[in-house]
């Protein structure tokens, strides 16, 4: 039998003798300026904010538009400088900032003492699915009747709805994080030892955090919201409030600049704790595990 084992297995057309250094290739090159600015995450974000504050303005501007109804850019922000510099809008901000914290400290403690029984015992785990499914989808505002009811007009109040809007965001996002840890790190966990608390905090809570920090900032925004909007109702049961009372005010006033000024300082505020507080924890935690890109 001829030996045609050359034929088959070399393929002349592949084979190259000989090979040529690269041409016109940079295979480094130092970044424009730009392109190094443009790499900047925040300076990204501010051009976007730039862009909707310029559509804003020209189209207040350009439009034949209605002050009242909807006025321009400068006109608000004129207001902000004005209540900044009175200090009524630091009063508001702080009002509303001081009720958010108290509700959003006391749901992340709720939901860390309800997961870790949903990981030490079954009926746990049934009990928190269970209340999971039932408020999970009942809008905190709802409750503020009851709210007004068991605990008056105040404080107590604000800060009971503001934990519905934390707790079962958080514990839902959590707990699918803890159920999506993978067996082999679980065993791990009971290879060394480690039980109940210990094996919550040591094992589940470093795997599931990418889990557990999207479930504190959708937790924020439905509090950062639900208190906006109960202290609507606050502010004109018992004519005190902070930014959510102010806008109540300013509009049933049409004072339409100071309505945009407080919505203004509400949109701020949120974009001050999501790029500062929440994407700081997101790179030092999940980036820098290689949990996310």
């Amino acid at each position: 039998m001829t030996d045609t084992t050359a034929d088959i297995h070399v393929r002349p057309e592949f084979v190259v003798e000989r090979l040529e250094a690269a041409q016109d290739v940079d295979v480094e090159r130092r970044l424009s300026l730009f392109e190094r600015i443009s790499n900047i995450n925040a300076v990204r974000k501010f051009t976007i904010l730039l862009g909707l504050v310029a559509l804003w303005e020209g189209y207040t501007r350009i439009g034949d538009v209605e002050p009242l109804l909807f006025p321009s850019f400068s006109a608000s922000a004129a207001v902000l400088w004005e209540t900044l510099l009175s200090g009524l809008m630091l009063e508001k901000v702080w009002i509303t900032v001081y009720v958010l914290v108290l509700g959003y400290a006391a749901g992340l403690f709720l939901a860390a003492a309800l997961l870790v029984f949903a990981v030490m015992t079954r009926v746990g785990s049934d009990f928190l699915s269970t209340m999971t499914a039932m408020f999970q989808p009942l809008p905190a505002i709802s409750l503020l009747p009851l709210a007004m009811l068991w605990f008056g007009l105040g404080v107590p109040s604000l800060v009971f709805v503001t934990i519905h809007s934390v707790l079962w965001a958080v514990a839902l996002s959590t707990h699918t994080g803890f159920m999506s840890v993978s067996e082999t790190l679980r065993m791990v966990g009971r290879n060394y030892g480690l039980r109940g608390i210990p094996y919550v905090f040591t094992i589940l809570v470093p795997a599931a955090f990418a889990s557990i920090l999207t479930g504190m900032k959708v937790g924020w925004a439905f509090a950062w919201r639900t208190l906006i909007g109960a202290e609507l109702v606050f502010g004109a049961a018992s004519g005190e409030g902070g930014l959510g009372w102010m806008i109540f005010e300013r509009g049933d006033n049409l004072e339409t600049p100071y309505v945009f000024a407080a919505l203004f300082t509400v949109i701020v505020i949120g974009l001050i704790v999501e790029n500062l507080i929440f994407r700081n924890i997101e790179i030092g935690t999940v980036q820098k595990w290689g949990m996310q890109r």
